[in-house]
């Protein structure tokens, strides 16, 4: 029997998965929104080799593209879940009354970037896991700028200022 097993069985523990139920208290929306901007990138990459005359190595392309996007869509949602989850409490809701109606857009787009390829989609939750970081850094008293993201997509990045 393995050390992890043993203690497992002696605690009564059977998965432990989770950012961070200690709680570590360190939160960032930076994953969430370099994942947004992976989706917008990934829609622009397929929209760019669905031009091409079609191969194996384009029709890979693609696919991996497409995998790629969904994957990143679900970064968005577990980051922005995690965040809302767990950090969000009564003094957050009381300065940012609207964080739940925000959550809930981002959800709603990431989940439509996975089903759909409409760019507009992927600026859209770009837009929002931008605003739900501002509303996030505002929690924290950190003053945030809107930048130009160092990634191909032409879109801003909210990033804190310290």
């Amino acid at each position: 029997m393995t050390k992890t097993r043993l203690l497992d069985q002696i605690f009564g523990i059977e998965a432990a998965a989770a950012h961070c139920d200690i709680p570590c208290k360190i939160y960032d929306p930076s994953t969430a929104i370099i994942a947004a901007h992976s989706v917008v990138r990934m829609l622009d990459l397929i929209h760019e080799n669905a031009e091409k005359e079609m191969s194996a190595g384009v029709m890979n392309t693609i696919i991996r593209c497409v995998r790629t996007k969904e994957i990143e869509a679900a970064k968005v949602k577990d980051e922005i879940r995690i965040i809302w989850g767990d950090y969000i409490k009564a003094p957050q809701i009381e300065k940012h009354p609207n964080v739940h109606d925000l959550t809930h857009s981002i959800m709603l787009t990431a989940s439509k970037c996975k089903v759909e390829l409409n760019r507009a989609d992927g600026e859209q939750l770009v837009e929002l896991v931008n605003q739900f970081a501002e509303m996030f850094w505002d929690t924290k008293g950190v003053a945030t700028a809107r930048k130009p993201a160092p990634y191909n997509t032409n879109l801003d990045m909210v990033v804190p200022q310290h």
